[in-house]
């Protein structure tokens, strides 16, 4: 092991998150496989999230402090700095199972054409709880199209690259000469533009590993404008990726538009928000109608969640949310 040479870089942007920080950083430390580094990138923030990083003294920690470039921008400041021939990423608020690591790159090292390795995730809450939710990618080869569709990495957390594969989607260098791994001009939306223009570029394939060992973190606090800018945002993606590749996105444009739509359907749930989220499940299935029967359950225990949520009392609703997330803990924990 080598802080000089490690074999994996972990490039953590941090930006406003105090409040988890300190979690994500030790749930890298923690880590069963230990060849690696943490890049921590400042990106300008005002509270004292870089102050609980600087707390930890681990050799393996640097810290790349930079004016607000925002998380694309904090990822290609990371990447640049990156020492080891493997790239992992862990937003800041998120957490790492302690195996992640060595999974990953058993599975690498294992696998000389996979340059894109990922895992299944469980969403937390804000206390760190359970939801009782999975994001579990979809198995086997997959499709440029699956990955634009959001079917396979399924959340930032999640990817452990080969460096040569990022290198082969550079969209170019700015004045300083550092690389655009992430498209800058998008404040969010920024990966599925990239993952969709390394699975369009490179040579090298994605592959899940189906474990969960990733714990994405949900805020159910929100607003709706929120959401609405994330649509505007994956809008913006896909004009991106149409400038260099409108037949692709002629094809897959209404589909992923409509997953979008259903993911973001989901977080109004989580919000509360009554008349959104109804709003966005039913433009989701009016988009991409073949939703409904190609993935039944996912699609209409969105729209069933939504409409109870627009008819019941928030009391009522929120008894009915938290039996049917028992319920579903309980059936993976007895069938897995």
């Amino acid at each position: 092991m080598s802080t000089a040479h490690p074999t994996v870089s972990v490039i953590m942007p941090v930006y406003h998150v105090e409040q988890y920080v300190a979690q994500a950083v030790q749930s890298v430390l923690d880590q069963s496989y230990q060849d690696f580094e943490l890049i921590i990138v400042d990106d300008g923030g005002t509270d004292h999230s870089v102050a609980i990083c600087r707390e930890f003294t681990d050799p393996r920690i640097r810290i790349i402090s930079q004016v607000n470039h925002g998380l694309a921008g904090a990822r290609n400041t990371g990447i640049a700095a990156a020492r080891g021939h493997l790239v992992a990423l862990l937003d800041s608020d998120d957490i790492w199972a302690p195996g992640k690591l060595a999974a990953h790159v058993a599975h690498l090292n294992a696998n000389p054409d996979v340059g894109a390795s990922y895992s299944a995730a469980e969403l937390i809450d804000e206390h760190g709880h359970s939801l009782g939710i999975f994001q579990r990618p979809k198995r086997g080869a997959v499709s440029a199209r699956e990955v634009f569709c959001g079917q396979a990495i399924c959340n930032g957390s999640t990817p452990v690259f080969r460096l040569e594969m990022l290198h082969d989607s550079v969209i170019h260098h700015d004045h300083s000469g550092r690389a655009w791994y992430f498209t800058e001009t998008l404040r969010r939306s920024e990966d599925v533009e990239c993952w969709t223009r390394l699975a369009l570029r490179s040579q090298l394939r994605f592959e899940v590993i189906d474990d969960v060992l990733t714990y994405y973190r949900v805020n159910s606090a929100g607003l709706s404008a929120d959401v609405i800018r994330q649509l505007n945002s994956w809008d913006q993606m896909c004009a991106d990726i149409e400038a260099f590749a409108p037949d692709f996105i002629a094809a897959h444009r209404n589909e992923g538009r409509a997953r979008e739509l259903r993911y973001l359907a989901r977080r109004c749930v989580f919000m509360r928000d009554r008349r959104l989220g109804l709003m966005l499940i039913t433009q989701a299935l009016t988009t991409c109608p073949r939703l409904m029967w190609q993935e039944p359950v996912k699609s209409g225990v969105t729209l069933a969640a939504c409409l109870a949520l627009r008819v019941l009392p928030q009391s009522y609703f929120n008894r009915l949310l938290r039996v049917a997330q028992d319920a579903l803990g309980l059936f993976r924990r007895s069938f897995g």
